[in-house]
């Protein structure tokens, strides 16, 4: 039991169906006079009803996914020539991401509005792209100072995304629980976690515009981004940050796919993070557990229906061996990771693949 834990200082608020009276609230404490939106086209409607009472001097719409360095820079010359004391992000990981990259080299603070699971409200991680390379670094400048979450907003997710998403969320706890930083409370976290989002996901795909489904998923993204921002990267989202940055792949349907296939090549190796899964997921293997979870929800299944080309493994596997953490509990070889993805490509059975490297 020695270990060091660290908790970021960070205001969350739940507020079902009362997002705009707790946004408000949260711009006033931090006393925004000249607020920055940053929300996609297509969630311009729905910014607006959340920020209509806020004093707004700019609104931006230029999110895109992996924030490309050029985007970050337009942004925060944006939030520079109109002088800009603190940002909304309303939207999900791609326009937090860009609310990041303003914050990293302001320090204004931001106010995050989360409408996935993406979970990356709650982090200090910031992510850039530049060419086909996603850069990543940890500031704590770039922590939003609150968080607002409040279910109703996400009900404009389409229940595939909104599943997408969710096994996102999964894959910060699966990762939390062997990922360098890790320590016990971590792991209680993702435990939690994954045992909301199991319970949760299910019911959006069955009643889509019913609330409670939804509140469950949230909170279990809540609490996976929370364990995954003490414990760190883990060989999963390494993984998947080489192939999101390196190939333009969507970032929730790229975790859903490779997440079955990492968890079967590292649970045979760390047997009590495996049992705490499968305890979560009231399962007998940690993976029987996420693969009942997957089918359930019509989860993707092959990273070559999102346009990874078979081709690219190669240069994927000497990519990625470049980032894997040194205390992944299995050793990974090119060979293990070229099964991995060429498994994951092809959308084949995990066990029999992952979890069998000599």
């Amino acid at each position: 039991m020695r270990f060091e834990h660290e908790t970021l200082t960070q205001r969350v608020r739940f507020a079902p169906g009362d997002a705009p009276a707790a946004v408000r609230a949260e711009v006033e404490r931090l006393g925004g006079s000249r607020v920055m939106v940053i929300a996609s086209a297509t969630e311009h409607d729905l910014a607006g009803k959340v920020t209509a009472e806020l004093p707004v001097i700019v609104r931006h719409d230029e999110v895109l996914m992996h924030v490309p360095v050029a985007a970050a820079e337009r942004a925060r010359a944006a939030a520079t020539a109109h002088e800009v004391d603190l940002i909304v992000s309303v939207g999900g990981g791609s326009t937090t991401g860009l609310a990041k990259a303003i914050a990293l080299t302001s320090g204004l603070p931001i106010v995050a509005v989360p409408t996935t699971y993406a979970g990356s409200e709650v982090t200090s991680v910031w992510g850039l792209t530049e060419g086909a390379r996603k850069t990543t670094g940890s500031d704590p400048q770039v922590l939003p100072r609150s968080v607002v979450y409040d279910a109703a907003l996400t009900l404009s997710l389409p229940v595939a995304m909104s599943v997408a998403s969710g096994l996102n969320a999964l894959a910060h706890c699966v990762d939390s629980m062997w990922a360098p930083r890790t320590d016990p409370v971590d792991r209680v976290l993702a435990g939690e976690g994954i045992r909301a989002l199991a319970a949760g996901l299910p019911d959006v795909v069955a009643d889509p515009v019913g609330l409670p489904g939804r509140e469950q998923a949230l909170y279990g993204a809540y609490l996976s981004a929370v364990a995954f921002s003490s414990a760190g990267s883990g060989l999963h989202h390494k993984i998947c940050h080489v192939l999101g940055g390196a190939y333009n792949l969507p970032h929730a349907q790229t975790h859903a796919v490779v997440l079955p296939y990492v968890l079967a090549f590292n649970a045979p190796a760390a047997p009590e993070a495996a049992q705490r899964i499968a305890d979560a997921f009231g399962a007998t293997s940690a993976v029987e557990g996420l693969q009942r979870l997957r089918r359930a929800v019509y989860a993707p299944t092959a990273l070559r229906d999102y346009g990874f080309a078979e081709e690219h493994i190669e240069d994927a596997v000497r990519a990625i061996l470049e980032a894997v953490p040194v205390n992944n509990p299995r050793p990974v070889t090119a060979d293990g990771l070229r099964q991995l993805l060429r498994a994951a490509w092809a959308g084949t059975d995990p066990m029999a693949s992952g979890g069998t490297e000599d």
